[in-house]
């Protein structure tokens, strides 16, 4: 039992050296300036790459250190609740003995590609006939002046007697619309008696 124990403890030694072997202790400084003059002015702020996928705390004299920072690529910011810190992209190499790349960051590039933005802008449509006569009122107003003009044709070829039931019908309609319009019922029907007679 004892064996298996100590080959255990081989096996993971050997993958921590594995493990220590493939990643990069990344290590820098915040450049202090008249606007953050030192960790005072600083406050509490950190330093993380790509949105924490890692990060080191900042010391007093402005330096921090990033542990086990695998080979990529990365942004590399300071999170601060007072100032603003330009953004570094940070190339760390398969490699662990060669330094990383460090190089400045600008927003939108192929790093990092800008997100669609809505665009307002809507070009100016060229003149289509048939697009005005698909358009529903053009095709009511279209069709009620067809009928306008197609109306006097339409009365000649009518039958007589067809004719005169229609002037019937619409003076009943007329006579209809003219007792129901009266205020008193009474006196609408009574109306009605006096123009049926």
């Amino acid at each position: 039992m004892t064996l298996m124990t100590h080959i255990l403890t081989i096996a993971l030694l050997f993958a921590s050296v594995c493990v220590s072997v493939l990643s990069t202790e990344l290590s820098g400084f915040v450049q202090w300036n008249e606007h953050c003059a030192d960790s005072l002015q600083l406050g509490q702020a950190k330093v993380v790459l790509d949105n924490s996928i890692a990060s080191g705390s900042i010391t007093r004299d402005g330096r921090f250190v990033i542990p086990d920072v695998e080979a990529g690529t990365y942004i590399l910011s300071v999170v601060s609740r007072d100032h603003f810190f330009d953004k570094l992209r940070v190339d760390v190499p398969p490699d662990p003995k060669s330094p990383p790349e460090i190089r400045a960051y600008t927003v939108g590039s192929p790093l990092n590609p800008p997100s669609p933005g809505k665009d307002y802008f809507v070009p100016h449509q060229s003149f289509n006939v048939l697009q005005i006569l698909q358009n529903p009122m053009m095709l009511i107003m279209v069709f009620g002046g067809a009928m306008m003009l197609a109306m006097p044709y339409i009365m000649k070829n009518i039958d007589p007697e067809v004719l005169q039931e229609a002037q019937k019908a619409k003076q009943n309609s007329v006579l209809f619309v003219t007792a129901t319009s009266v205020q008193d019922p009474l006196m609408a029907g009574a109306y009605i008696q006096s123009t049926a007679q």
